[in-house]
């Protein structure tokens, strides 16, 4: 065979494939022009929750009321039995020597929003001066301290996660006042081995300052030592009789949302 009858072929062979790639991308509409409507979904609709009352500074309408300024039903003593703090003119005083108190209540994750006053005639420095604490799920203590022109070790701060991580700022209120603490926490996952495959994080809002931004909590809060990680469940909030000789703190307003 000659060399132009193979080179006719070729030609044609390669006309072939050609027309048969383009017949067959053209089986392909191109793609519809993208509208707003495309990258919307409707539901599920989130809940409905009507917001508190900052005039009567009242809970939202799906909160756990802890205390609604009457009495301590919603908690117990750490030790066993009613809880044994004061209560008075809206608010409650820890009683020393009773001891810490509880939520009969347990939570995983939670949004929490507490008030709390340091007395206008406190005396005492560093931690031995208005000092508390909320625990977390009652393993991971949030600080809770005068540090208005009282200075401490700043991983036991006001605000801090109590021996591990400082506070991004001090946004006390002088004594007297009230402060107010939200705290928004995530519980920890853990693994079949009992270490964390999640560690539990915080953020911490006092008095519209952010002090924690989703901060890694690395154990159970420790005086000595180290944070150690204990698998656990659903916990309370305790409240903390720290027993330092200063006056002590009181608490109201509080309550909390299950996330």
């Amino acid at each position: 065979m000659n060399k132009k009858i193979l080179t006719a072929k070729a030609t044609l062979a390669a006309l072939a494939c050609t027309l048969c790639v383009n017949t067959y991308a053209q089986q392909y509409p191109e793609p519809e022009k993208m509208t707003p409507g495309m990258s919307e979904y409707w539901t599920p609709q989130p809940k409905v929750v009507t917001p508190g009352d900052l005039c009567t500074n009242s809970a939202p309408s799906d909160a756990i009321v802890l205390f609604d300024g009457k009495d301590l039903s919603a908690w117990e003593s750490v030790k066993g039995g009613p809880a044994q703090w004061t209560v008075a003119n809206g608010a409650f005083t820890v009683n020393k020597p009773t001891g810490d108190i509880q939520t009969k209540q347990k939570f995983e994750s939670f949004q929490l929003h507490i008030e709390w006053q340091v007395p206008e005639n406190i005396t005492g420095k560093s931690q031995g001066r208005g000092n508390s604490g909320v625990f977390l799920q009652g393993m991971y203590e949030i600080q809770i301290l005068d540090c208005y022109n009282n200075e401490t070790y700043v991983n036991g701060q006001t605000g801090s996660v109590y021996k591990q991580t400082p506070p991004l700022a001090n946004a006390m209120r002088k004594p007297g006042e009230w402060n107010v603490y939200d705290i928004i926490y995530t519980a920890p996952v853990f693994k079949e081995d009992g270490t964390y495959l999640y560690n539990p994080r915080v953020t911490v809002i006092h008095n519209g300052v952010v002090l924690q931004n989703n901060t890694a909590i690395l154990g159970t809060t420790e005086y000595i030592g180290f944070p150690k990680v204990v698998k656990h469940g659903a916990g309370p909030i305790i409240l903390q009789d720290h027993g330092d000789p200063s006056e002590p703190i009181s608490f109201r307003n509080v309550w909390i949302r299950p996330l």
